[in-house]
């Protein structure tokens, strides 16, 4: 299986590609990563339409079986969060046209899966993306993230194969929250 990693952005869009290792090996090999740049002058609609014209070539290219997105954060700026989400749904828009299926992955969720610690910074996640992958050279920063959301995305996929389930901590406080009521019944 190729999973597609993006890293959504409105001047920056980072894309890392990944697929299983071949039999009887462990783990995931690289296949590619970049950065999509959309012109810095270019007016925001210009932006959004070249950053969907070059992730449609990379899909061309690389044929991704599944991709993954970086879920939204809240942001500090109003006007990057409402860009950023439009370049998000520039890149959900062209993953859904291509028919490729998608998941949304926190931030968080990635660099706790990639390095151990949900508060890891962009050079660390770098560094073991790097490690992980075996590269000789690190990939910028937008495309270590998307390499990681791919890796993410690949070994949560696994598992899901398997039909390994697991339960979230907000289910669990619900759980008991209907234990409890059940008892006081």
């Amino acid at each position: 299986m190729r999973i597609l990693g993006v890293d959504p952005g409105s001047t920056v869009t980072g894309f890392g590609l990944v697929e299983r290792a071949g039999e009887g090996r462990r783990g995931f090999v690289h296949v590619a990563h970049g950065t999509i740049r959309a012109p810095r002058d270019a007016s925001v609609p210009q932006r959004l339409e070249f950053i969907r014209t070059r992730l449609c070539d990379v899909i061309a290219e690389h044929a991704p079986d599944h991709a993954a997105v970086e879920r939204v954060f809240v942001a500090a700026n109003v006007r990057s969060a409402l860009v950023l989400g439009q370049a998000r749904g520039v890149v959900l828009a062209a993953l859904a046209q291509a028919g490729i299926a998608i998941d949304e992955i926190s931030a968080r969720e990635v660099k706790k899966a990639v390095t151990g610690n949900g508060d890891a910074g962009k050079q660390q996640v770098q560094a073991m993306v790097a490690r992980l992958l075996a590269l000789d050279v690190l990939p910028p920063t937008d495309a270590a993230d998307a390499l990681a959301i791919a890796l993410h995305r690949a070994q949560s996929g696994r598992l899901a194969g398997l039909g390994v389930r697991t339960r979230t901590r907000p289910r669990r406080r619900r759980d008991l929250a209907a234990l409890v009521e059940a008892r006081t019944r």
